[in-house]
């Protein structure tokens, strides 16, 4: 037997509201894109963090971003190993298949994941250092972004880990043949950004300095 119970009752009232109203009111809109399929201009990568909403810092609508989430926005090595691989496969479908023409790496502030793997690699997280942990494992692919950490005071320490977890994203994105290729051909551009969510700032990598910059 399925574990799955009932949506909670507060779930259910916003859809019924949504339905009622979002929904009523746009009716023609959401049956143009069921009917014409997506056509996103822009894939982004983001975090799991519930306190990130991409759709809003941007005043994106729907059908506009094809959105992919994970622990601390990253992406993993071009690994062709026929083991399941989410972000790969979401980054494929975007370029080959969507032909989205810019793909963005978010980063944001107080990120869980970017502050474990920190913990992790200063000895202070034994149990992400675990074989069966699914998020030491994971994070494994920030690792190498410790040692270049410059930054003494802690609160800093992780906000430049946190972008540099952006950065290594967008370096590993050059690994897939895919998305090189359709770099080379200037039918896609990478960019990088990271989310301040105190303060509602964001902040946009320029490779060339190589360093982040307020908008």
């Amino acid at each position: 037997m399925s574990p799955s119970r009932p949506l909670p009752d507060y779930l259910v009232r916003r859809y019924l509201g949504w339905k009622a109203t979002s929904y009523a009111e746009n009716q023609a809109w959401y049956r143009h894109l069921a009917l014409d399929g997506q056509h996103p201009r822009a894939m982004v990568i983001s975090c799991c963090d519930s306190r990130v909403h991409v759709t809003s810092i941007f005043g994106a609508d729907q059908g506009e971003f094809f959105i992919h989430r994970n622990i601390a926005n990253l992406v993993p090595p071009y690994n062709p190993d026929g083991e399941y691989h989410g972000t790969s496969a979401a980054v494929e479908y975007a370029v080959v298949t969507l032909h989205v023409a810019h793909l963005i790496v978010l980063g944001h502030s107080g990120c869980g994941g970017v502050k474990g793997c920190h913990d992790m690699c200063s000895g202070h997280a034994p149990e992400l250092e675990e074989a069966g942990s699914f998020v030491g494992r994971w994070m494994d692919i920030l690792r190498p972004g410790y040692a270049a950490l410059t930054a003494t005071d802690p609160d800093e320490r992780l906000r430049e880990f946190e972008k540099r977890a952006v950065v290594i994203s967008l370096s590993n994105l050059m690994t897939f043949p895919f998305v090189r290729e359709a770099v080379e051909k200037d039918i896609l551009t990478l960019h990088g950004a990271w989310h301040d969510i105190a303060q509602g700032d964001l902040e946009v990598y320029d490779a060339r300095q190589d360093a982040f910059v307020a908008l």
